[in-house]
């Protein structure tokens, strides 16, 4: 595997690979450290198996949340089909500093906008990936018609086919049916990273003063899926399964963009999608926490 690498790696940033680490973590594809001949340090990630596409999406949503500036994003030295090589940045405990820098940046970054609800990133293709779940992007006239039918139904469709979801299934169909008066106020359509969970929060190490970029206090978003989407949806994601200092990142983000009244009686109707990808894939009580999510959406209109 390390000479693939080394392979990889030469092809795509022209420099000869003198170390390879083979990293652990994540649910989809192998990683790797690599130190270069010019004394620069790179991640490497390969693409996973079965996933078509899966590398492109990435370096597609990459560039894109970097564009605006407003949020730390590892840099994309480049990619093909089956590899990807981003900058390495060292993590770090979190801190209330960088969470709160974190609030702000997310905020400024979904202001930045997209064409669409469900467009996908620039040269990005529509079918790109949440972890090992496909996920289709489409542009929509509105954020219910995008939610509904390209991110809940599809997999309320399977869980329902697979033996994951009986007749409760009908409870988060309603919420389907009802997400115009569900949805709060209108909004226009955000720059979301799209799987920002606590996971792919990835609080930097230190600063280092010959780079351009200062890594000292900060937190990256890595492993995005991004699309045109509802500033919530992020927030909810988060919320999901926890986040350090999360009520820092929070607070920033509503002092830099307000929120919307009654935002937090939402976080259950945007969380619906990532449980019902959950339940699909790992099953367990995933299906069970859909269900609540639906209940809970229905009960704060």
């Amino acid at each position: 595997m390390n000479a693939q690498v080394r392979d990889a790696v030469s092809e795509i940033t022209g420099r000869t690979a003198t170390d390879v680490r083979r990293l652990g973590g994540g649910d989809t594809s192998a990683a790797f450290a690599v130190h270069l001949d010019d004394g620069t340090d790179v991640f490497v990630k390969r693409a996973p198996a079965g996933m078509p596409g899966a590398i492109a999406a990435e370096a597609a949503s990459l560039a894109w949340l970097a564009e605006p500036g407003a949020v730390a994003v590892p840099a994309v030295h480049g990619h093909t089909a089956d590899w990807l090589v981003t900058e390495h940045v060292p993590g770090a405990r979190p801190s209330a500093r960088a969470a709160e820098e974190l609030g702000r940046g997310l905020a400024a970054l979904h202001v930045a906008g997209a064409p669409a609800f469900g467009a996908p990133p620039p040269g990005g293709p529509a079918d790109a990936w949440i972890g090992l779940a496909p996920m289709r992007n489409e542009p929509c006239a509105s954020w219910p018609e995008f939610y509904a039918r390209y991110r809940v139904e599809p997999y309320l469709r399977r869980a329902v086919d697979e033996g994951a979801l009986g007749d409760e299934a009908q409870l988060i169909s309603r919420v389907c049916d009802e997400l115009d008066s569900l949805s709060g106020p209108p909004e226009p359509p955000a720059r979301l990273h799209g799987d920002l969970w606590s996971g792919n929060v990835h609080w930097a190490a230190r600063d280092d003063p010959g780079a351009q970029r200062h890594h000292g206090g900060r937190a990256f978003v890595i492993d995005p899926a991004a699309h045109g989407g509802h500033r919530e949806t992020d927030l909810a994601m988060l919320q999901l399964f926890g986040c350090p200092h999360l009520d820092r990142v929070l607070a920033a983000y509503d002092e830099v963009s307000p929120l919307a009244a009654g935002w937090r009686d939402r976080v259950g109707l945007h969380q619906l999608f990532p449980l019902l990808v959950h339940t699909v894939l790992f099953g367990g009580g995933y299906g069970a926490q859909a269900v609540a999510a639906a209940r809970s959406a229905l009960r704060a209109r």
